[in-house]
C-alpha cells in the first residue's frame, strides 16, 4: 500500500500492485500506518488509531462512515446504503471509489445486487484490486470467500 502524510495527518492511502518497488516510510506517521495496516494483516479485528484527513462532500463522508458501521465479516450492497441514505447506488459506488483510506474506511465490504461490484475504480472481475477486495474480504471471515483465502495470498 502506498500511504500519503502531511501535516501531521494521513492523507491517502492506495493499493498497489505486487510489483512496485517497496520503499521506506518517510517520517514517523506513514512508519505508524505500516505497522498498523501490518497489524490489520494479522488480524482482521485490529482497530486502526491513525489521524486522517477526512476531505471531501458531505455525502461522500456520510458513506464513508456508513461503510465503517458496516461490521467485519458482513457486507452491504450498493443500493442497500443507498436507501439508508436516502441516495441511488450509482452515488454510493462513486463515494466509495473516491474512498482515500481503503481499508480504513472498508469500500471493500460493499457489494453490487448480484457480482461483487467494482473496487477502488475498478469492475474488471479478473484485476489486481478485485484481487485485493476478495483478499479483504477473505480475511475478514466473509463466508463466502473464505475458501479464497489462501490462493490470494
Amino acid at each position: 500500500m502506498g500511504v500519503g502524510t502531511a501535516g501531521g495527518v494521513v492523507t491517502e492511502m492506495f493499493y498497489l500492485p505486487g510489483t512496485t518497488p517497496e520503499q521506506a516510510p518517510a517520517n514517523a506517521l506513514a512508519e505508524k500506518a505500516v505497522q498498523q495496516l501490518l497489524a490489520y494483516c494479522d488480524d482482521a479485528d485490529y482497530v486502526f488509531d491513525l489521524p486522517l484527513a477526512m476531505r471531501g462532500s458531505e455525502f461522500q463522508r456520510r458513506v464513508w462512515q456508513s461503510l465503517r458501521e458496516i461490521p467485519r465479516g458482513q457486507v452491504r450492497t450498493y443500493g442497500e446504503l443507498a436507501k439508508h441514505l436516502d441516495s441511488v447506488a450509482r452515488a454510493v459506488g462513486q463515494a466509495c471509489r473516491t474512498n482515500p483510506f481503503p481499508p480504513l474506511v472498508p469500500c471493500h465490504r460493499v457489494m453490487g445486487a448480484n457480482s461483487l461490484g467494482g473496487f477502488a475504480g475498478s469492475d474488471d472481475q479478473n484485476g489486481f484490486t478485485l484481487g485485493v477486495k476478495r483478499w479483504l474480504l477473505a480475511h475478514e471471515g466473509h463466508k463466502e470467500y473464505q475458501w479464497q483465502q489462501a490462493t490470494l495470498l
